[in-house]
């Protein structure tokens, strides 16, 4: 037995031993999470202003103590703003979302506050989209469905925890036939809901399926809120819109089910979004996962994102001020990306220009296209210093690498027409893709540049695909390819069309090739090949009309 006095003696040593070291826990803890982001923003391909998390004052405002019930039932909207408003007004601290399901309107953020999920949490957002207001966005003319989360104009605002938002994006979403299975698409229909005319695409009501008519039909070009309110089902609203906002922090949380985009932060600076699951099916009409837009100074890294449309994306409107990029300084490290049509995407909106992007150690997999680069005609800018490294992917449904210029713009006959470059001409130049190994495409690489601007100045370097198809290009100039092996089923390895200054180092020339290269185009000069062994090919090269042998030059 011990003796009371020996355990007052060890309580007191266990307390003066706690009083001495929290402090110093309390540092270390704090030290490594300065360490955590500063080690994704350590060695990077440019320089980049110091990015951090926002801190918020230590105190606690639970959306119970204003009213709300986790039932699912009730319905929690004013307590939320309530909390929100308070703890934004007394200075800032953290609003606690505890364990339930807590049903709600839209929710609108306040500077200073933290939007803290416990684990157990469920914000579900509500089904019925009179509950959704038709507000003016901050900074425009034009109105819009008020998002599920949202905030204009805000400093150091946070959603954390390891709780889920669902957005319950099934009553907005139209829905494709060619997307489901048949039984899926029975039990949707059975659902209720109606058809389009052709009954192609399922609609969750007759007004969202009438809206894009109703709006077409409307006299006003600036509508107003009480206009527009007919076409609500239609203008389906993003799911965390957050626009022109500063000190951003996206932690932990599981973002799911969302109406249109679900995370869309525009124009924001000195953003960071870690930890996070961002979840859509497969079938989510315009699902995008991540969107950046026009936002400077972002640190993305260890997401997991899953969704119907583009997975990590930037994109970039409208005119740059003094020649800079509307988008720069972006960093994205350790994510995965499963189902998206491209794992990490660029564009199509690049007209606002982007600049400083780096992307390292992630996985794609199962998705539509791996590297998806697109911008078209009268909607691009200029897009260079992007850096790309170390990409591992699997089973990728259409091409691992894709550079386009003519997207949503269709060639006659499937050639390119001409047009004069103008200031809206996308140009993509200064890529630098490294340390790409993909098991699995339906092509390797396809590269589709415009007559007026070509896709120039492209680095491939240690890259290793497994494909059906290999490596096209056409209206592309000074790409760099050094250890590259592109082991496609068949056909040709590299098919180069209108294009010029490529130099390959280092190739691989897989056994059973039939032919190396095919050279076609006007345009198509000099082509330099070293270090490469093309025994292995029937034929090493095929030349096409209007190219001379003389284009190539192989050491």
């Amino acid at each position: 037995m011990l003796s009371n006095q020996f355990v007052k003696k060890l309580i007191l040593t266990v307390l003066i031993y706690l009083l001495i070291n929290i402090p110093l826990i309390r540092t270390f803890a704090q030290e490594n999470r300065v360490k955590d982001v500063k080690y994704y923003l350590s060695n990077l391909p440019f320089s980049a202003p110091d990015i951090k998390a926002p801190e918020f004052p230590d105190r606690q405002f639970n959306i119970q103590n204003f009213g709300a019930i986790g039932d699912g039932i009730t319905l929690n909207t004013n307590a939320f703003a309530k909390a929100i408003n308070e703890c934004s007004n007394s200075g800032g601290g953290t609003v606690i979302v505890p364990p339930g399901i807590w049903l709600t309107g839209p929710i609108k953020l306040e500077s200073n506050v933290n939007l803290h999920l416990e684990k157990g949490a469920l914000i579900l957002l509500s089904k019925n989209h009179e509950d959704y207001p038709i507000i003016l966005l901050e900074g425009s003319t034009r109105y819009s469905v008020a998002s599920p989360v949202y905030g204009f104009n805000l400093k150091n605002i946070a959603i954390t925890g390891p709780g889920i938002i669902d957005g319950s994006g099934e009553t907005w979403r139209p829905v494709k036939k060619s997307k489901l299975t048949e039984s899926e698409w029975n039990k949707l229909v059975s659902s209720g809901g109606v058809l389009s005319d052709e009954g192609q695409v399922w609609w969750p009501s007759k007004s969202a399926l009438d809206g894009a008519e109703y709006l077409k039909n409307l006299k006003s070009k600036k509508p107003t809120a009480e206009e527009l309110l007919p076409a609500r089902d239609y203008l389906r609203p993003y799911m965390v819109l957050l626009v022109n906002c500063k000190n951003v922090l996206l932690d932990g949380t599981t973002f799911e089910n969302s109406p249109k985009f679900v995370l869309y932060p525009n124009k924001c600076d000195n953003l960071i979004i870690r930890n996070v699951k961002v979840l859509n099916e497969y079938w989510a009409q315009n699902g995008d996962g991540i969107d950046i837009s026009a936002c400077k100074n972002v640190l993305l890294y260890n997401n997991l994102v899953n969704a119907g449309d583009d997975g990590i994306c930037m994109k970039s409107s409208g005119k740059s001020k003094d020649g800079q990029a509307n988008l720069e300084n972006i960093i994205i490290r350790d994510c995965v990306v499963y189902h998206a049509h491209g794992g990490f995407v660029i564009g199509s909106n690049t007209d606002g220009g982007m600049n400083n992007i780096y992307v390292d150690n992630c996985n794609f997999i199962g998705t539509d296209i791996g590297l998806r680069f697109k911008s078209g005609r009268n909607n691009g800018g200029l897009v260079h210093n992007i850096f790309i490294s170390n990409i591992y992917m699997k089973d990728i449904i259409h091409e691992a690498i894709l550079f386009t210029t003519f997207y949503a713009d269709t060639p006659v006959g499937g050639v390119n027409l001409s047009a004069e470059a103008n200031n809206k001409t996308p140009i993509f130049k200064d890529f630098h893709i490294s340390n790409i190994f993909c098991d699995g495409a339906e092509q390797a690489v396809k590269v589709a540049g415009l007559p007026e601007m070509p896709i120039q100045d492209i680095e491939l370097t240690n890259v290793t695909i497994n494909s059906k198809k290999g490596f096209t290009s056409n209206e592309a100039e000074n790409f760099k390819l050094n250890n590259v092996r592109i082991f496609p089923e068949k056909g040709v390895i590299y098919s180069l069309k209108n294009s010029s200054g490529f130099s390959l180092n280092n190739v691989e020339c897989p056994k059973g090739t039939d032919v190396f290269m095919k050279l076609e185009g006007e345009k198509t000069k000099d082509i330099h090949i070293t270090n490469s062994n093309l025994s292995n090919a029937k034929e090493k090269f095929e030349f096409g009309n209007n190219v001379k042998p003389d284009v190539v030059l192989q050491n």
